[in-house]
């Protein structure tokens, strides 16, 4: 399998894939206040990580198991992903990543992008990291939790950005947080396609004001 410095260089905070312009509606929480210190920002990274582990992981682990089925699983994902903000910023983020992953990568990574291009799609984040990382030989299971760490760290550092919480705080969330991500990797893990699920409504449904909101930090 890959090489574990693999993993590390995607985890890194430099790799340039813009997921930081996003707070995955957290920003839309903090201004109509439902998320103002820390007991509601464990409620809202609560809420943000199941919502990954029903909502992406099946479509990652679906292309990382078989990447010929991408353009299937990105209809699925522009199919389930309803809220106009949510299916923007998947779309966003998963161009990004594809694109800098086939520039940094070009021999295992370009043919998934050409691929992708031929084939017409609308490029949505879970899949499309399933598929690349497959490309790149790192194992489902680094790259689920690989998944799962960075929707974390970047609704935390949005937290700081926007100012619900310190950095020392966040790092000590984040680590607060392990017994989370475990629980979620070791119920979602296995799950597929069909069973996405839509587990914190009320977190999509803020996400869905951002374009409204006065004024705005981030793209979601």
């Amino acid at each position: 399998m890959g090489s574990p410095w693999r993993v590390l260089q995607l985890a890194d905070s430099g790799f340039p894939t813009g997921g930081f312009a996003h707070s995955a509606g957290l920003e839309a929480a903090v201004q109509h206040g439902e998320v103002r210190g820390a007991a509601e920002l464990r409620r809202f990274v609560r809420d943000l990580l199941w919502q990954t582990g029903h909502g992406a992981l099946p479509l990652l682990s679906a292309a990382h198991r078989e990447p010929s089925s991408l353009p299937t699983l990105d209809a699925r994902a522009e199919a389930f992903l309803s809220s106009h903000v949510a299916n923007r910023a998947s779309r966003t983020q998963g161009r990004a990543f594809l694109d800098t992953c086939a520039r940094i990568f070009p021999g295992p990574v370009a043919p998934v992008r050409e691929a992708a291009r031929a084939a017409g799609l609308r490029f949505h984040h879970a899949p499309l990291f399933g598929a690349v990382l497959h490309a790149l030989e790192v194992s489902l299971n680094d790259a689920q939790q690989l998944f799962l760490s960075l929707t974390l760290r970047g609704a935390l550092s949005a937290a700081v950005r926007l100012g619900v919480a310190g950095t020392h705080e966040s790092h000590q969330l984040q680590h607060q947080a392990t017994a989370l991500l475990d629980d979620v990797l070791a119920q979602c893990s296995g799950l597929g396609p069909e069973d996405l699920a839509q587990p914190a409504p009320l977190l999509d449904l803020l996400g869905s004001t951002h374009d409204r909101l006065y004024s705005r930090l981030f793209q979601s």
